[in-house]
């Protein structure tokens, strides 16, 4: 058996040669988020990507190789009908734009109706704050389609809200909310909400309220103290947060087809049909990758902020 000393003699020889090689503990930790990364998000990517130059086909998969042999010579067909369509057939032009329109309204209205919210929450006494917070995470203890249905019996004209309002006699015939834009919004706006007050509300919270004081001892009104000194410091999680709720509005699928109308046609609905109605995989894939990189670019833009304000 080996002794302690020579055991240390012996690592103290090797080490300067192993310690180059092995990973430190900033890599350890980075491995696997980047490691989750590639495995679900740059690796299927690059399929999408792959199958939005490809041509469409009667065949298993629906689509063409790009890369194949011919009497001995390597053909590469890349195929860009389907990118000139995107900017040029008025449906995905329309459906982009809409979808944009509806996201960045979403985001707006959560913001309006999320931040007095947070900051109250952020406010409010530790176990008054706990029980807050608890509400506003209530909702995700309930499937996602459940909530979604859930609108569709409050919203319909024969619904609990038209019942109600028809018994209390505030109006004559029942309002339509269900099937159009109205029903639309208040489904992003329910279940989009708790993405935007989470995050904000961690902001809020850990804000420093020493500088508060301090304005109101210098003769600020309340306004003024939040539009100098809580609305600037709370910037970057009002970003972060109308991120997270922009980002996956711009996607979404079963919101617009349960509760919107036909004019509700968003991106996610069109590359739906794409997929499984029309079996048109490289137009659904090349309008993926168009909304990739659409996301990808309010990202981008976040990140350069963040950079600058590191810089000051």
């Amino acid at each position: 058996m080996t002794s302690l000393p020579a055991t240390r003699r012996l690592w103290a020889r090797l080490s300067p040669r192993l310690l180059p090689w092995l990973p430190s503990g900033r890599m350890l930790v980075i491995a696997a988020p980047f490691t989750f990364l590639v495995a679900f998000f740059l690796i299927p990517f690059a399929a999408v990507l792959k199958i939005s130059f490809a041509d469409v086909a009667m065949s298993v998969p629906p689509y063409t190789d790009l890369v194949r042999i011919d009497d001995g010579t390597l053909r590469i067909a890349l195929d860009l009908e389907h990118y000139v369509n995107l900017f040029t057939d008025h449906l995905y032009l329309s459906a982009y734009l809409y979808s944009v329109e509806v996201a960045a309204l979403t985001t707006l209205v959560c913001l309006v109706i999320g931040y007095p919210a947070c900051y109250l929450i952020a406010r409010a006494s530790p176990a008054r704050r706990n029980l807050l917070l608890m509400l506003v995470l209530l909702p995700f203890w309930t499937s996602y389609l459940i909530r979604v249905y859930a609108w569709i019996g409050l919203l319909k004209n024969q619904g609990l809200i038209n019942e109600l309002l028809l018994a209390l006699h505030l109006i004559d015939e029942p309002l339509r909310m269900y099937h159009n834009n109205v029903g639309l919004m208040i489904g992003m706006v329910y279940n989009y909400l708790p993405y935007l007050m989470l995050p904000l509300y961690a902001y809020l919270v850990k804000m420093d309220l020493t500088l508060v004081e301090a304005a109101y001892d210098l003769g600020a009104k309340p306004w003024q103290a939040f539009l100098t000194i809580t609305l600037p410091l709370s910037r970057r999680g009002i970003i972060a947060s109308s991120l997270l709720v922009f980002i996956p509005a711009v996607g979404e699928y079963v919101i617009p087809e349960l509760l919107g109308g036909a004019n509700s046609l968003m991106i996610g609905r069109v590359m739906w049909d794409d997929f499984f109605v029309a079996t048109d995989w490289p137009a659904a894939a090349t309008a993926t990758v168009a909304m990739v990189v659409l996301l990808l670019l309010p990202m981008a833009w976040f990140q350069r902020i963040r950079e600058k304000e590191l810089l000051r």
